[in-house]
């Protein structure tokens, strides 16, 4: 079977899981705007505080990843073993920390000056996800080493299936019904809360069980902490888990900015915050799979298919991310109205897809980019790009846009100018992380050609 044949396998598995994953979402978006315009803009503040401090943790965990490939290609499988056993250190740490900042978040919602009347509400929400963090992350350190094994599949399949409890549970537990008062927003984090342990026990049983596994000796007794291995895992999760705090927060903090300009505004954000979302699985899918791959021929000692499959990945994700662009922009109207049934907020959720559908190719671009840069060990450079142009540039240059004008224009309140800098600051961003792989891959190649 050939390298691209094997990616698109790979990333067509995991982006069904991811979708399954980012269909949790977008329930709760369509049933939090059914339920309430007040709900939908609770849900769009609190999602994005939980999903910045969610996915930052969790890059810190998915970053292993070129870990347990690479020992996977050269045969080290007890290896994997005593290093995801040592992997359970980090999440400890990093349930400790998330749940912090999840169950106080007042201050960031004062900063961010979030509307008074919406605030008990997100607390509400935010406190129910702080106990769903746990399992959340064990979760993905599965997730991570199921991909790094090459068997997506057997995340994809809890995954889809953990659906099925989720629709039903967001509109029991936010509409009410059969003794249950309604929850609004909070009733989406109780279903997300109680998927969240159904999913983790079904994957204790399939580690405990699954002869796959086996030979990984996993159920080892704990280690005493390995500091050599943990500073290791720092050096190269650290940086990709703040990398990953920076682009996501560029993201999501428009949504607490945004709030401030209203309910209408913060419901048609999440329509379109959501949708990129979705679509970014895409990219994402593709990004695992390639840098699995790589990260395989790289442990087993392979740099030339090493850098083959890299660029067969960035053809890859450039292609679909321009046909998935251009398809959001012909059918923008019709799917924004699948999440409202409000005229307003349609309509401005229809203008901000076209800046969607920009933001979306430079993002399918930069995501294959930072994690095969994340297979070759690069991850301090990338961290710093993101902090300029995403913070500098997209979040700050949007803020200064909508709320005090920018080089003569504005100042323009909507949430366009937050999309348009964004989007802008994305593209940047995509050129420089394209030409830092393509360096990287052209000086493996001239090291290569030196040592044959």
């Amino acid at each position: 079977m050939s390298e691209l044949s094997i990616i698109s396998r790979h990333a067509f598995t995991v982006l069904a899981g991811q979708l399954a994953v980012m269909a949790f979402g977008v329930t709760d978006t369509i049933v939090a705007g059914r339920h309430a315009q007040e709900s939908l803009a609770a849900l769009s503040i609190g999602s994005a505080v939980f999903i910045s401090v969610y996915v930052a943790l969790m890059g810190v965990l998915q970053a292993l990843l070129p870990v347990w490939a690479e020992q996977r290609g050269a045969g080290a499988q007890g290896a994997i073993g005593a290093s995801v056993r040592q992997s359970l250190y980090l999440w400890a740490v990093a349930c400790v920390l998330g749940m912090a900042v999840l169950l106080s978040p007042g201050p960031i919602l004062q900063w961010t000056e979030v509307p008074p009347q919406l605030r008990a509400e997100v607390r509400a929400y935010l406190a129910i996800l702080a106990f769903g963090l746990p399992p959340a992350l064990l979760f993905r350190i599965y997730s991570t080493l199921n991909q790094a094994l090459g068997h997506p599949q057997l995340v994809t399949w809890l995954q889809v299936g953990s659906l099925a409890l989720k629709v039903p549970l967001s509109i029991w537990f936010t509409f009410g019904g059969a003794g249950l008062a309604p929850q609004g927003a909070a009733g989406c984090a109780w279903a997300t809360l109680a998927v969240n342990y159904g999913l983790l026990l079904v994957g204790w049983k399939m580690l405990r069980g699954h002869p796959m596994y086996a030979p990984l000796a996993l159920w080892h007794p704990m280690e005493r902490p390995d500091g050599a291995q943990l500073g290791r895992f720092m050096r190269l999760g650290l940086p990709a888990g703040l990398s990953i705090l920076v682009e996501v927060t560029s993201f999501t903090l428009m949504a607490l900015f945004i709030a401030r300009q209203g309910a209408l505004a913060s419901a048609a954000h999440q329509i379109a915050s959501n949708l990129a979302a979705v679509l970014y699985m895409v990219p994402l899918s593709l990004a695992i799979a390639t840098s699995a791959r790589v990260s395989y021929w790289r442990g087993a000692g392979d740099e030339q298919r090493a850098g083959a499959t890299a660029l067969k990945g960035f053809w890859l994700s450039a292609l679909m991310g321009c046909a998935l662009a251009a398809t959001l922009s012909i059918a923008r109207q019709p799917i924004a109205s699948l999440y409202s049934t409000n005229a307003e907020v349609v309509a401005l959720a229809t203008s901000l897809l076209l800046w969607v559908a920009a933001y979306h190719v430079a993002d399918a671009l930069q995501t294959l980019c930072i994690f095969v840069l994340r297979s070759y060990r690069i991850t301090l450079a990338p961290l710093l790009v993101y902090g300029v142009l995403l913070w500098g540039v997209g979040l700050y240059g949007g803020y200064r846009l909508a709320y005090h004008g920018l080089a003569g224009w504005g100042p323009l309140h909507s949430p366009a100018p937050f999309w348009a800098a964004s989007a802008a600051a994305l593209g940047v961003t995509a050129l420089v992380f394209s030409a830092l792989l393509l360096g990287v891959l052209s000086l493996q190649r001239h090291h290569s050609a030196q040592r044959d």
